[in-house]
């Protein structure tokens, strides 16, 4: 689709080329409302973040379609005044990220924050963290370990699998004052030093990986699954503890998604590990 079929004079800003249509909502010129929102936005976003929502201005503009997804967004920062609601940075600030301003330094030491204490591969970890912070956000920016991924960010994907206690765990639904107290074990912390757990090295043996980005919480996973007893959903007999034929993996592994499709060297990898081979 031509989006300039029915707009045939755009308006110039700059280098980039915006057509001439009006808001679906408001009925005010696209330009306009592109002007009036960065001129807010400005006040407490970073230069990272204002240049990722100009290309999404940019996108949306031109697809009449996306035009009340931009207004909504314009309408969302005219009602709170900017995103964090925080003051306008001083002169000494310009250029700064929101994060290393002062607005930014006090957003994150306010009195709503809990202190807790995590076991991290055996290293205990005691800060004070914001209640809505999720355990693999604690992880990755704060504690260190970043081998635990971030896929889907709703836990469908198993690629920020962690054991906590020893029970794997989907870290990007999991709160971190909810664990307060807790064992946590990343992928970092499966070796014995120089030792490579079992399923590490049966995953090597095995090419059990192809891009790597799934196989921190598929090695997880599966080190929380071989501990595991009892049926699954696909045991015929409900009373007994199967071994781990081949299908019995699949399913235990099923929330754990390799988008190379390395699925079949997976199994095997696992199987090995699973009878010490």
């Amino acid at each position: 689709m031509d989006p300039f079929r029915d707009y045939p004079k755009p308006v110039h800003s700059g280098q980039r080329c915006f057509p001439f249509r009006r808001c679906e909502v408001c009925s005010s010129p696209s330009a306009q409302l592109l002007q009036e929102f960065f001129a807010m936005v400005r006040r407490s976003w970073s230069t990272a973040e204002i240049d990722i929502l100009s290309k999404a201005a940019h996108s949306a503009l031109l697809l009449p379609a996306a035009s009340g997804v931009f207004t909504g967004m314009w309408l969302a920062v005219a009602v709170t005044g900017n995103r964090t609601g925080s003051p306008e940075p001083n002169a000494r600030e310009t250029g700064m990220t929101h994060s290393q301003t002062s607005a930014g330094r006090s957003a994150r030491t306010t009195e709503n924050t809990t202190e807790i204490s995590l076991e991290v591969n055996g290293i205990t970890r005691r800060l004070a963290v914001d209640p809505r912070t999720s355990l693999l956000d604690l992880l990755r920016e704060r504690l260190g370990p970043t081998g635990t991924k971030k896929g889907c960010d709703h836990g469908q994907c198993g690629a920020c699998t962690v054991l906590i206690d020893g029970r794997r765990a989907n870290a990007c639904l999991a709160l971190a004052i909810a664990h307060d107290g807790t064992a946590v074990t990343t992928v970092e912390g499966l070796a014995a030093g120089d030792d490579l757990h079992p399923l590490q090295d049966a995953f090597i043996r095995h090419d059990a990986f192809q891009c790597g980005y799934c196989t921190p919480g598929q090695l997880c996973s599966a080190a929380g699954m071989l501990t595991e007893p009892g049926p699954s959903a696909i045991t015929a007999d409900l009373g007994t503890d199967p071994a781990l034929t081949p299908g019995e993996i699949r399913e235990r592994m099923s929330g754990n998604l390799c988008r190379c499709g390395a699925y079949g060297n997976i199994v095997r990898a696992i199987t090995s590990a699973g009878q010490g081979a």
